[in-house]
């Protein structure tokens, strides 16, 4: 077929259905393009079936996958001799022919697609495509885009079609058929107020989202749910009509929701139900066995023996409720009238009688234990009982829950074809890989059982023993008499079963990671990666290796000597190098191929020294440690592995680059550079990039000093200047070191912006890193056919024009600039700049044109290139194609909308996507046959899909994405940076390795590859639901492997990637990670995946991706419930008596009345053993990769460097801030963001901020485990207890420690000044940074804001975050905080439950700790009544103060502070200062008072208004005036319930911070600890660091009084805190009042 053919089926297209001009170009273009690409490697016919086979027809296409899914070959062959919707219910209802008819269904589209004529074929993916183009954000619901082009289809085969003459108009497609589902897809989440867009306050479960319309067209009941405005089904017209009346559909009465994504943590229970039953279930087996004592009669010392056997069987019942709780929980999330609440049903009524027989024996065999003459029938009873039970806990453990009754994934019945296709057709793994996969997980749950079973539940059984009768003696309460007390020994012991537990999932993770790394480091030597072989060997082989599996030479002629080849090859690596500053020309010279005369006098090439000499002393090539060095290690050592084979470059695909830009700099401004941010930063940028890259500068400015010398010689004549300029030249050199330009012309500036550029994260960078494909393909193409270089011998220009158009027909890049037409004149410029120095660089963005007379706004994606002329008019460019969108795309978070505009515009078959702040290397991108070889696409079967034997070579399932290796250039910055690129090396490449290979790796990281077709035809290369889909990467993801895409991972070719490496964007970055893996936990494709695979690539899912945050979460509940252990052991130590015992540990005679807790303790030195390792193997990893990819030495020194720099502290840390963010998200929802600067690493925050930041996740929680921690040590001292004490006080003073130079003294004394007036200000008038602002933000996550706003228009960030439902709060604010102050309250009550010395019974130990507790409350109130009053009368008449509200609040705070001291110190006095029952009883109040104040905001408190307006007046008292209107007389009331609340808050936000700034005020007396601290930051020597700032000397003296000032207000209010508490202590004996009523409390 000829293109005018092609051309004139797009043509015809278009006029048929309306479809746009451009849109039709474009996709004309794109076809052509892909036919091409296809056609270079088979022949034209064998191209174009293929393309129709992977749209259309062929096993793997989504088009057939989806017909038949729905059921449509019932539709279409029923014929219309009745009404076929009434047809086919019939036929779906009987259907006893069911799986033949589809085999056979199946043969009859296999035979139809065979005959088809290629015009046809070609027709059919002509009109898939013109739909695809236009179809915006409906293209994010594959199925609904199937459903639009088999009606489309329909419709152009039936007469009508076939004889209209007219074309329509322009256009009609997009407005009648994509715009009303586009305005349904909107609507969901927007409404208009004021004619602008406004998020509504839904939450994803009342949100029709994408994925809920698509699954309408999955089920033929969905599509017959489809109504016209009139009331007629659609599927009641003929299929040739259905097209016509598509713009009468009303949309808005079809869809509904198909999966309610609530925010819950059954949502954890449902999706991994399995991981709970493997271990709860299990966990019972173990301990049941092992505490007889437990359920033994009272008289007797352990239970009967069928007894025991019953009692060990409960834990198959414990199986049963946890499947029972998943399938109720599951109610909640399905909708029930669809197809799938049956069998969930039938599921609980077999569970509930199971739960019968595995639970109710055990009741009878309690019945009749002991009773005589029962002979053997309870034991046989209770063995029964154990052996259904452990059959049914395995069941329950390795068959996913959707297979239970009615089979979702491998089932034959038609009703669950569709959940199939879409959900479960996962690729079957290979033999190998697949007993690989089964052999990994038996061997770590074999070791977890048999380590659990001995290390954990045996240690505990003798402490269960020893503990489970005994009651405690002569204590008893005023009220309670002796029940609670006595029974305080039962009480630990029960949760200590809470802390086996939480140690027996633990271990789960840990010997995941152990056996992961054993796998991948064997897999590694497998697949050839191996330190063991030294890198002399690897760099000598090096030439024979590039030309064996870089070059594709079967098919030249052997004229030339591989040597030639090999050195165009590598001269060009080593050019490109020099050209980035990373190698001096002398190095240089070592390492390019030579010609030098031969012997005989012809030219020969001589091989570099790198190649012959090379003794394995590497820096007299590169320079040590550089870039330089790296990248060759790394190339060297890649090419050691397999790699596929590569085709000729005409005949490799065409691939296409993306990079979704939204406003990350293009190229920094001289101003960025040479200016510094603010006072904080220090430095400016281009002296930290020196100070990274020193080499690099030093060979960029010996390169310009050239440039500039040429220059000069130039202009002058060159004679008389010369002599002079020798003995100033070091002077005159000086501007070039510091900032690489002496001349302003733009030509040097923009040299040392370039310069920058390339070293920062930007834009610039990417597009240079990712053009270097065009430079690989043009320099293979040279390389491999010398015979064009011959034609075009004399003449480069021409050989330069033909080489461009091969790397023009290979590779496209193009660059979706959201923004592009908002931008300003600098980022235009900077644009305009990137697109004349590559003009084939496409750059996509969305042109607004707004509307006429007030209508919604027309927006367009436009596409432009290098090579657009210019408008002389506009000064814009010319735009090569305008395709008009359905309206705004934006819905969502915008990454993923962002992709998918420009989605249309891409060219080739396979797509790499990129982030815009990563770079590629020109040695990297020669691999690129290689990595697209990778796809399994090179040699296509020359049989057609559709022939009858042909069809078996298609069958394989296709590869959808190929992940590879991300290195983290930024590592280099210090610790932090140095954790972080660790991480991302164990994440990137150690767990994918074996991930992929047993079939578990679903993250695509970003440098990865795409099969276009695959993912485009399956809803786009990512999902867009906003606030769902966070991480959108991963459900693509997800996506492909449910849907039968193959993903792979590639060892030898990697990517550079940029992160921001200061602590607070780390920890961003990792609160991002958070919530966005809460978001996942809601979603359906967890639920899917969850229910649905086999249990062994169930659990390498799991443990993957959830796994690893749940882990988290454990973890810091470890340390938590940890510490309410010993806090509870403690008061047993503390009180009773224990027992002294001989060697053997018998009890010595002569005790009376003592304890024998013993092994109780010992079981404390095992627990902490335990969770000590879990923490540690989190190091293992790291080592190893190090040890595997540099040695044993270079491993050992990581290590070393990491632990000296304390990085087990930010470990901690971080932790504690992924569960935190996890359950924050799942309990509020709102991915909330608090930003805090991209700074250098270098910056210093203050105090105040980074306050702020972390006290809600993790400095409160830190504070509370501290005074537990302290309790604890006070009363049962082991020296294992310091391991403890630094990870708990890491949760506390993390963020400080690695702040940079936190301890020089001036700078901490101006944060403290800065502390105090931060704590005070934003009450006479509104601050951007206050106390008050930041105790509101973080109120409003339960309140949420008023939506009828009042005055100010609202701020743009807690718009968006609706309201948390009131059943969670409920749980998380209130029920939860009362448990927590309960088992507090108990602790104390025991401790005072025992007479003192003389005898005398303690008073009520209630009634004094609600006396302290609700005290301060109370006084808080009190104040601030007399002072509402005060202020209410004399607050108008004292107008004129503008400071009189910040007065008031001040006094209010200072009386508060008052009230609360005088409260502790009543208190430290009636314990008659005696310590450690003064911490227990500090660590109740406080938890009492968070409860009381948790209950007052989420109970009493209405929505929030937006504005500050109600904290101003309450101080100032001025009510009027405020725009309050009628609510000025409740908003008074709802303000006194605030600020009672506040009050407390203030006083214990400033005791807090008082105390952190005691604890870091300690390492200041070190001598030199400003330079220590960054030296263990930075990994700098001293000389090396970043120099001081320079003040002037205004601002020095400033400094200086201030400092001064401060540090006398500082050393007085700690000396006074201190006081309080030291003063009574050293005293005690000296004071004694005599008061009445402190003997009644």
């Amino acid at each position: 077929m000829s293109t005018e053919e092609i051309e004139d089926i797009f043509l015809d297209l278009q006029q048929k259905f309306g479809f746009q001009k451009d849109s039709m170009r474009n996709m004309f273009d794109f076809l052509m393009t892909l036919l091409d690409s296809r056609a270079s490697r088979m022949t034209p016919n064998q191209a174009l079936l293929t393309v129709h086979a992977d749209y259309i027809g062929g096993q793997h296409a989504n088009y057939r996958k989806w017909y038949f899914a729905a059921q449509l070959n019932l539709d279409d062959a029923v014929g219309q001799q009745q009404n076929p919707g009434l047809q086919r219910l019939r036929s779906v209802k009987g259907n006893p022919k069911g799986a033949k008819s589809l085999d056979s269904a199946l043969n009859r589209w296999r035979n139809a697609m065979n005959n088809m004529s290629q015009y046809d074929r070609l027709r059919q993916v002509a009109l898939y495509l013109l739909c695809w183009g236009e179809g915006g954000n409906v293209r994010f619901t594959p199925e609904c885009m199937c459903f639009i082009f088999k009606c489309a289809d329909d419709y152009y085969r039936s007469p009508e079609c076939q004889n209209r003459i007219d074309p329509v108009p322009e256009g009609l497609y997009l407005e009648t058929v994509i715009k009303p589902i586009y305005r349904f897809m909107r609507d969901q989440g927007y409404e208009v107020v004021d004619n602008k867009f406004v998020r509504r306050e839904k939450d994803h479960h009342e949100i029709i989202g994408y994925d809920d319309i698509n699954q309408l067209f999955w089920y033929p009941e969905g599509l017959a749910k489809i109504v016209l405005q009139d009331n007629t089904r659609l599927i009641d017209v003929p299929p040739a009509q259905r097209f016509t009346k598509f713009g009468r559909i009303a949309w808005n009465r079809v869809f509904f929701k198909t999966f309610f994504e609530k925010r819950s943590s059954a949502h954890l229970l449902v999706n991994f139900n399995r991981v709970w039953i493997l271990h709860v279930a299990v966990f019972w087996f173990y301990t049941a066995f092992n505490s007889p004592k437990v359920y033994a009669p009272k008289n007797q010392k352990s239970p009967s023996a069928p007894m025991q056997w019953s009692a060990t069987a409960l834990g198959g019942a414990v199986a049963t409720s946890i499947m029972i709780a998943a399938t109720l929980a599951e109610f909640r999330f399905i909708p029930t009238t669809w197809n799938n609440a049956g069998h969930l049903t039938a599921r609980l009524v077999f569970l509930l009688i199971l739960l019968a027989l595995t639970g109710g024996p055990t009741f009878y065999i309690a019945l009749v234990d002991g009773r005589p003459g029962q002979g053997n029938i309870p034991l046989i009873i209770g063995i029964s009982q154990f052996f259904i039970s452990v059959v049914a806990t395995v069941a329950f453990a390795i068959i996913p829950s959707g297979r239970l009754f009615g089979d979702r994934v491998a089932g034959k019945s038609r009703k669950y074809m569709a959940s199939q296709t879409f959900t479960a057709s996962y690729p079957i793994l290979p033999r190998s890989a697949r007993m690989a996969s089964i052999g990994m997980w038996l061997l770590i749950f074999g070791c977890k059982f048999t380590e659990s079973y001995f290390f954990l539940t045996e240690s505990f059984s003798s402490p269960i023993a020893v503990m489970a009768r005994t009651k405690v003696q002569g204590c008893s309460d005023k009220y309670l008499g002796s029940s609670l007390c006595s029974n305080q020994v039962p009480f630990t012991l029960a949760i200590m079963y809470v802390m086996d537990l939480i140690l027996f999932f633990l271990d789960t993770y840990l010997w995941y990671i152990i056996w992961v790394v054993v796998f991948s480091v064997t897999r590694s030597f497998h697949l050839g990666l191996s330190i063991w072989t030294p890198w002399k060997e690897v760099y000598t082989r090096m030439p024979k290796r590039i030309y064996a599996k870089l070059l594709a030479t079967s098919e030249m002629e052997v004229k030339y000597k591989p040597k030639v080849l090999v050195s165009q090859v590598w001269n060009a690596i080593i050019i490109s190098m020099y050209r980035e500053h990373l190698l001096s020309i002398n190095h240089v010279q070592r390492l390019l191929y030579h010609q030098v005369d031969g012997p005989n006098g012809q030219r020969t090439l001589r091989a570099p020294p790198f190649f012959t000499a090379n003794n394995g002393n590497e820096s007299a090539f590169f320079p040590a440690g550089g870039e330089a060095e790296r990248r060759i290690s790394f190339f060297a050592s890649s090419l050691t592995t397999a790699l596929p084979e590569p085709l000729p470059v005409d005949a490799m695909p065409t691939f296409t680059v993306l990079v979704p830009h939204y406003s990350e700099k293009i190229l920094l401004s001289l101003r960025e550079i040479i200016r510094e941010e603010d006072q904080n930063t220090r430095v400016t940028l281009l002296e930290y990039l020196k100070q990274l890259h020193p080499i690099e500068w030093d060979n960029f400015v010996k390169d310009t000093k050239i440039l500039a010398e040429e220059s000069e010689t130039t202009t002058f004549d060159g004679t008389a200047t010369q002599n002079e300029k020798s003995g100033n030249k070091r002077t005159d050199d000086l501007p070039f070191y510091c900032i690489g330009f002496k001349t302003a012309a733009p030509e040097y500036t923009l040299r040392t912006r370039i310069w920058a550029s390339l070293r920062a994260q930007t834009l610039y960078r990417t597009v240079s890193g990712m053009m270097n494909y065009s430079k690989a393909i043009k320099l293979l193409y040279r390389v491999e056919n010398p015979q064009v270089v011959q034609r075009f011998a004399g003449n480069t220009d021409r050989l330069e024009r033909e080489l461009e158009r091969m790397s023009r027909r290979k590779f496209k890049f193009a660059v979706s600039m959201q923004r592009y037409s908002k931008f300003n004149k600098e980022e235009l410029e900077n644009a305009e700049f990137l697109l004349r120095a590559y003009p084939d660089l496409q750059i996509a963005y969305l042109d607004e044109e707004p509307a006429p007379q007030g209508g919604d706004p027309r927006l367009f994606s436009v596409l432009i290139d290098g090579h657009s002329e210019i408008d002389e008019q506009t000064n814009k460019r010319k735009p090569k194609f305008r395709v008009e969108l359905p309206g705004n795309p934006i819905l969502g978070d915008g990454k993923s909308d962002n992709q998918n505009h420009a989605i249309i515009f891409y060219r080739g078959e396979f797509l790499q996507l990129i982030d815009a702040n990563q770079d590629n290397y020109l040695e990297e991108c020669i691999k690129i046959r290689n990595v697209l070889g990778e796809f399994e696409q090179y040699n296509v079967s020359s049989q057609s899909p559709y022939a009858q034997w042909g069809q078996k070579e298609f069958s394989r399932f296709p590869v959808a994405i190929v992940g590879t290796r991300e290195y983290i250039f930024s590592e280099n910055i210090g610790i932090l940076g140095d954790i972080a690129a660790g991480k991302e090396q164990t994440f990137g490449t150690l767990t994918p390795r074996v991930l992929a290979w047993i079939g578990g790796k679903l993250h695509y990281g970003h440098p990865d590859f795409l099969n276009a077709t695959f993912m485009t035809t399956r809803g786009g290369v990512s999902k867009a639901q906003k606030g769902l889909h966070l991480n959108e990467d991963i459900f693509a993801g997800m996506t492909a492997i449910s849907r039968g895409g193959r993903i792979k991972h590639s060892e030898y070719y990697q990517c550079g990637k940029g992160r921001d490496l200061g602590f607070g964007t780390i920890l961003n970055f990792q609160t991002k990670l958070g919530t966005g893996m809460g978001e996942q936990m809601l979603s359906r494709e967890y639920y899917y995946l969850g229910t649905q695979l086999p249990i062994d690539r169930f659990l390498t899912f799991y443990y993957g991706h959830p796994g690893f945050h749940v882990n988290n979460i454990l973890v810091i509940y470890s340390i938590q419930v940890f510490m309410l252990t010993l806090m509870y052991l403690g008061t047993l130590n503390k009180q009773l008596s224990i027992c002294k015992v001989d060697s053997q540990g018998n009890v010595l005679s002569g005790q009376g009345g003592c304890y024998n807790l013993l092994p109780v303790f010992d079981w404390i030195k095992h627990s902490i053993i335990s969770i000590f390792l879990v923490f540690f193997i989190a190091f293992l990893p790291l080592f190893m990769q190090e040890l595997l990819e540099r040695g044993t030495g270079k491993a050992l020194v990581r290590l070393g460097k990491h632990f000296l720099s304390l990085s087990p502290i930010f470990e901690v840390f971080s932790t504690q801030i992924y569960s935190q963010s996890i359950q924050s998200n799942l309990t509020f929802g709102g991915a909330r963001y608090i930003a805090t600067g991209r700074g250098f690493a270098t910056t210093r925050i203050s105090f105040t901020i980074l306050y702020s930041r972390f006290a809600g996740p993790s400095i409160y929680m830190g504070m509370r485990n501290l005074l537990l921690l302290l309790y604890a040590t006070m009363s049962i001292w082991t020296p294992y207890l310091l391991y403890f004490w630094a990870s708990v006080l890491s949760l506390c003073v993390a963020p400080f420690v690695f702040n940079p130079h936190q301890f020089s003294f001036a700078d901490f004394i101006i944060d403290y000044r800065e502390f105090l007036r931060w704590m005070s200000r934003g009450n006479s008038r509104a601050k951007a940074s206050s106390w008050y602002g930041y105790c509101r933000l973080s109120r409003t996550m339960i309140t949420g804001y008023k939506k009828k706003k009042l005055g100010h228009p609202s701020d743009k960030m807690s718009g968006d975050v609706p309201r948390a439902k009131w059943r969670t709060v409920i749980f998380s604010e209130v029920i939860f905080p009362i448990c927590v102050a309960i088992v507090y309250i108990i602790a104390y009550m025991f401790v005072k439950s025992f007479p003192d010395k003389d005898g005398n019974l303690n008073p009520s130990p209630l009634i004094r700790i609600g006396v302290i507790a609700v005290g301060p409350v109370v006084w808080n109130a009190a104040v601030l009544l007399t002072l509402f009053f005060i202020s209410l009368f004399v607050g108008p008449m004292l107008d004129g103060w503008a400071r009189f509200p910040s007065f008031m609040a001040a006094f209010a705070h200072l009386m508060g502070l008052i009230g609360l001291v005088a409260f502790f110190e009543f208190f430290w006095f009636l314990e008659l200062w005696d310590a450690s029952h003064a911490v227990l009883g500090v660590v109740a109040i406080i938890a009492i008072q968070r409860a009381i104040q948790k209950i007052l905001i989420s109970v009493f408190l209405s929505r929030e208004l937006k504005h500050e307006e109600t904290n101003h007046a309450w101080w100032s008292g001025k009510w009027y005036g405020r725009g309050l209107g009628a609510s000025a007389f409740s908003q008074p009331a709802r303000e006194f319930v605030v600020k009672t609340v506040e009050m407390s808050l203030w006083t214990s936000d400033f005791l807090l911070a008082h105390i952190l700034l005691i604890i870091m005020t300690a390492p200041m007396f070190i001598p030199f600890v400003d330079k220590l601290h960054s030296t263990m930051m930075f990994w700098l020597r001293p000389s090396k660091q970043i120099r001081p700032p320079l003040f002037s000397t205004k601002q020095k003296r400033q400094r200086r009084w201030i400092v001064a000032k401060y540090t006398l207000v500082y050393i007085i209010v700690v000396a006074s805190l201190v006081a309080l508490i030291v003063l009574p202590a050293l005293f005690r004996d000296h004071i004694t009042f005599n008061c009445t009523v402190c003997k009644n409390i």
